[in-house]
């Protein structure tokens, strides 16, 4: 299988992966959310759990990769705030823990970038 081919596959895994965790886990998506959003954190953690599975889906499936893709990039930058909350919060853990929040923040970039690819080569293959 070509990169080309398994990206798309790739980039579908990571997005079923991370809503999984978001069911599996919801705690520690709850401390993320930012607190200007309304309502309770554990709704916005089963929402972009929910977003990140039909996401995957998305990509999975070439009909529907290029949608999917594009709204997956709009996605990534939608969490961002997260990253940010994330990265303020854990400013004072352990160097380990640290180094992981603040890491967050430049990867959102590629995975944006990526997202955009996927959705740039489902042209193509269309």
């Amino acid at each position: 299988m070509s990169r080309s081919a398994r990206s798309p596959l790739l980039l579908a895994g990571l997005l079923a992966a991370a809503g999984t965790a978001h069911f599996a886990a919801p705690r520690q998506f709850d401390h993320i959310v930012p607190r200007f959003l309304p309502g309770s954190p554990r709704t916005w953690t089963y929402a972009s759990g929910a977003a990140e599975l039909a996401l995957a889906a998305g990509v999975a499936m070439p009909r529907t990769r290029k949608a999917a893709a594009l709204a997956a990039a709009a996605f990534f930058v939608g969490v961002f705030p997260a990253n940010v909350k994330m990265a303020v919060d854990w400013r004072h853990r352990p160097a380990p823990q640290r180094a992981a929040a603040f890491a967050r923040l430049p990867l959102q970039m590629p995975l944006v970038l990526w997202a955009r690819g996927v959705a740039r080569n489902a042209e193509g293959a269309a």
